[in-house]
């Protein structure tokens, strides 16, 4: 099965900021999910989580900017093989996240950080 964009995160330096903002342009209503500073949108698109958090480097020296997709993949670990076997960068390994899957973060062969997600089973049901 092909990947499907199913995670859009938006990296804010502050919060409050960001999600007024997104709140007031585009409609979106956001909810604490998780860990403190995290933020769920359900209605950023069919099928689609969007998501408001802190900025992070995923990448040392490089901070997270605009906006971080994660594809949604059939098996991670199949997909950190074929990463790598292509040319591209595993920047961080498979780490179970309770009650939603196995993400991992990849570098593209032209630099681009990715989310990878292995959805367990039931969370877009």
């Amino acid at each position: 099965m092909a990947a499907r964009v199913r995670h859009l995160a938006l990296n804010a330096d502050d919060l409050t900021r960001a999600r007024g903002f997104y709140e007031a342009v585009f409609g979106w209503t956001f909810q604490p999910w998780g860990p403190p500073g995290y933020y769920q949108a359900h209605n950023a698109g069919e099928g689609l989580i969007g998501a408001l958090q802190g900025r992070r480097e995923i990448k040392p020296g490089a901070k997270m900017l605009g906006f971080e997709v994660t594809l949604a993949v059939d098996d991670v670990d199949a997909t950190l093989k074929a990463v790598t076997e292509r040319g591209g960068k595993v920047m961080m390994p498979a780490f179970h996240l309770e009650t939603v899957g196995r993400l991992a973060y990849i570098e593209d062969t032209e630099g681009n950080l990715v989310g990878v997600m292995q959805y367990d089973a039931g969370v877009f049901d």
